[in-house]
Order: C-alpha cells, then sequence, then structure tokens
C-alpha cells in the first residue's frame, strides 16, 4: 500500500477575523511613565488602579532608574474612585508626599480618571503653593494610543512646562531626544554611543530627552543649537517644536539610525558636516571598518551560509528600518518581509526610501500585531526571522529555521548593556546570529540520565 506524503504542520491561527489584535505595544500610560522616570531626582504619582501601577514598574526597569534616586507613587483607585471620581485622593496623595527631597513630581492620568472626569491640572495647580516640588500633570490616559503617543505626550508637557526661553545659545551643542523610543533591550548602550561619537567630534550635550537627566539640563535646553532624534517611532514632535520655538535645527533628520556599515558612515559624516568636523567623522569611519573587517577574518563569522536566504524583520521602526540594509549587505540576505510596529508618515517615507535604494520589493506591513505578523509569516515562509520571543513562538509549524531575538523580548541574549550603534554594533548583531545560528545544530534530545 502506498503511504501518503507527510504533510508540513501548520499551527492554526488565533482567529480568522482581520480585527483580531494582540499589540506588540503597550499603551499612552506606559509610554509617558518610561518618558517621566527619565527625569532625575523626582518622583512619578501614577493616579491609576493598583493593576496600572505595573505599566510603571515595567518603565522604572525600562529606564534603568536608581530606586535610591527616583520613585514612584499611586492612588491606587478602586471601585468608588473610578465611578465617582478620584481628585480627593489625588490630593490627599499629594499632601502625604509634600516633604520628599525632590525637584519634581509627575502626575499621570490613567484611563479611568479621565473617564470620569478627574481634572489633575487643577488639582496640581491648586496644591502648588503647598509643596516644594514642581507639579508636573500629564493627562496620558492608555486609550490616547500606544506607548510611542505616550512619549510624545509627556515630552510635550515636559518641554512646555520647564524649558526656559532667556538663555544664550551654546556653539556646537546639541540635545538629544527619545532615545528610549527603541526596541532594542540594551538602548542605554546605543545612546552611550552616540555620547561618545559626540565627545570626540567637540559637541556638548546639553540635555537628553530623558535619561538620568537633571531638571536643571532640560531647563536650558533652548541653548543647544541643533537637536538630535534617536528615535524612528516617537520624538519627531518634541524635535519640531524645539525648531519652531526656539530655532533648535534637527541634525541627521531622514537618515536611518546608525546600524550596519553604511548607515553608520552616512550618520557620522552628516554629524561631522554639520559641526565642522568632517575630518574626526571620516577618521572613526575609516578605524570602524578596519576594525569590523579584521574581527570577520579572525573570527570568521557564519554569514556565509546565509548567501541569498529569505528573511523576514519584525521590529520598531528604530530598529527595523535599519536593519534592512545590515539583513541586505552585511548579511547578504533577501528581506522578503518588513513588520513594523508603527505606520506613522515619516516611518513609511524612510522605509520606502531605503527599499528603492536597495532595488527591494519585500511584503511591508505597517502597524504589525501578532496575529498580522503571523498571517504574513505564513504567507512569505522565510527561512530567518529578526524579531523577538514573540516572533519564536509564532514561526511554530511554518518553515521558519532561525529566530534571531534582537528586539524585545529576550530569551537567553542581549542581558548586558551592547550597543546596536556603530560599528561594535555591527559585531553585536552578528553575535546575534552566530549564536542563533550555532543554538540550531544542538540536539533537541535528552541523551543522558541524571545521576540524582
Amino acid at each position: 500500500m502506498e503511504q501518503e506524503p507527510i504533510k508540513e504542520p501548520t499551527a492554526p491561527l488565533a482567529s480568522s477575523s482581520e480585527n483580531c489584535t494582540d499589540p506588540y505595544l503597550r499603551c499612552a500610560f506606559n509610554g509617558a511613565a518610561l518618558t517621566a522616570l527619565g527625569i532625575s531626582n523626582s518622583a512619578l504619582l501614577a493616579h491609576s488602579p493598583q493593576g496600572c501601577e505595573y505599566l510603571v514598574n515595567n518603565a522604572f526597569a525600562s529606564q534603568e532608574c536608581d530606586y535610591m534616586e527616583t520613585m514612584t507613587l499611586c492612588t491606587k483607585l478602586c471601585v468608588d474612585e473610578i465611578v465617582h471620581g478620584g481628585e480627593d485622593i489625588l490630593a490627599r496623595t499629594i499632601r502625604e508626599v509634600k516633604d520628599l527631597p525632590i525637584s519634581a513630581l509627575f502626575v499621570l492620568s490613567a484611563c479611568g480618571p479621565e473617564i470620569v472626569g478627574d481634572d489633575i491640572v487643577g488639582v496640581c495647580e491648586t496644591l502648588q503653593p503647598e509643596v516644594n516640588f514642581r507639579l508636573i500633570p500629564i493627562e496620558c490616559a492608555g486609550f490616547r494610543g500606544s506607548q510611542y503617543d505616550g512619549i510624545d505626550i509627556a515630552l510635550d508637557t515636559i518641554l512646555k512646562k520647564l524649558v526656559k526661553e532667556d538663555v544664550e545659545k551654546v556653539p556646537n551643542s546639541v540635545c538629544l531626544i527619545a532615545p528610549h523610543a527603541n526596541a532594542n533591550p540594551t538602548w542605554p548602550a546605543d545612546l552611550a554611543w552616540v555620547k561618545q561619537v559626540l565627545s570626540r567630534m567637540g559637541v556638548k550635550v546639553i540635555a537628553t530627552l530623558t535619561h538620568r537627566t537633571p531638571i536643571a539640563e532640560i531647563k536650558n535646553i533652548a541653548s543647544a543649537e541643533a537637536s538630535l532624534l534617536l528615535s524612528h517611532d516617537a520624538g519627531q514632535k518634541a524635535a519640531d517644536y524645539l525648531s519652531a520655538t526656539y530655532g533648535i535645527e534637527q541634525v541627521c533628520k531622514g537618515i536611518p539610525l546608525p546600524i550596519g556599515m553604511t548607515n553608520t558612515k552616512r550618520w557620522l559624516i552628516a554629524l561631522g558636516e554639520r559641526f565642522n568636523s568632517l575630518i574626526t567623522a571620516e577618521e572613526m569611519v575609516a578605524e570602524g571598518e578596519r576594525m569590523v573587517m579584521a574581527t570577520c577574518r579572525r573570527k570568521w563569522p557564519m554569514a556565509r551560509f546565509l548567501y541569498r536566504t529569505p528573511a523576514a524583520i519584525v521590529a520598531d521602526a528604530t530598529v527595523g528600518i535599519p536593519l534592512v540594509r545590515f539583513v541586505t549587505e552585511e548579511m547578504e540576505m533577501t528581506p522578503e518581509l518588513v513588520a513594523l510596529y508603527t505606520s506613522q508618515r515619516p516611518v513609511r517615507e524612510l522605509l520606502e526610501r531605503e527599499l528603492q535604494t536597495l532595488g527591494l520589493n519585500p511584503k511591508v506591513v505597517y502597524g504589525t500585531d501578532v496575529y498580522k505578523t503571523r498571517k504574513s509569516l505564513q504567507e512569505v515562509r522565510p527561512q530567518v526571522v529578526f524579531g523577538s520571543t514573540i516572533e519564536r513562538h509564532a514561526s511554530e509549524g511554518l518553515s521558519v529555521a532561525y529566530v534571531v531575538e534582537v528586539v524585545r523580548m529576550i530569551r537567553q541574549f542581549r542581558m548586558i548593556n551592547r550597543e546596536y550603534f556603530g560599528y561594535n554594533g555591527i559585531l553585536n548583531l552578528l553575535e546575534c546570529v552566530q549564536n542563533e545560528w550555532t543554538m540550531g545544530w544542538r540536539s533537541k534530545e535528552k541523551r543522558y540520565g541524571a545521576k540524582w
């Protein structure tokens, strides 16, 4: 009797409905908390039920806050406050902490208080004379959008509340914007690399919006000559506001962030030209490229085994867009799917320019969620996926050989600060690929018996 051919197993989709969503991104409340917690010597008061405080705790960890310098508070609203309003409990909580030795208290409102109509701005204005620190209300209910919308909301409030106008411009200075709007789990290392580059070029960093940033630095932001946006997902509104209000020019606008050889060279040269440090920039490019090539000759990365392999990229725009060129040029793979968490017009325009320049025509999904990603992977069937632990599970039952975990969530690797930006970042990404390729050859069968 002839045996039937073995069919490739396919895991069922979560739903057949196009309206089914399982988002990658948290809500606006989380993004606002992530931004506010980047200001040192401050505290954050979540005007919310206790459950929303877990989002604040997540933001606290993402900002790598020192609990000795930054603290979080919560009004812990219950049913009565959600139904009838919680302004009284908000006022009582602020009065209870009025002696805290801090520079500012950020008051963030969650969905429930905003739906019921709590006026956190009015409460803060009334209580400001009673406390020794600045009260800064941020209306950032989760329903206002994704975490990236929350970052923009918080940055807008912080700039309008804190920046002084009567300051002199500092020559060769820059303000760094939204480094935390980044799915690289070790984004502070990317920020540190940027600061090292600027220091070598003789450029002074006036302030970082926001990561361990004193309020004194934020007040002097208007003294910066230029701004440098370190995210493709959030912060553009802040850069536009600084440009329109204080004449702060945005540099490296419309250029993918410095991930990979070409993007890093283009980004460094643009900085060098703007700050009259072109020779220094060219030296950094030459040094970096020599270091990467020499290291690859010694280490023999396995990129040669993945030549022209169909690949997918599932990430935020900050990491995902520059990864397109890295995957194409450094890895010599063929991107067949690019799925980005966001869908703003600047994101679309930047990605479309990159694809046109590279001569690529992959399937592109903007504002992807887990369902859309799974469906796209089924359609495209790549061999390698650059994404997160989520894609590892979403790829089960498909013909995906390797899932290189480069963005949240991370399963085994990238737990120590290691940048993606710059030339060491290239080696770190190659190591991520190498680790996944090596792990793929490990047997999944248990071949020994424990003696205890």
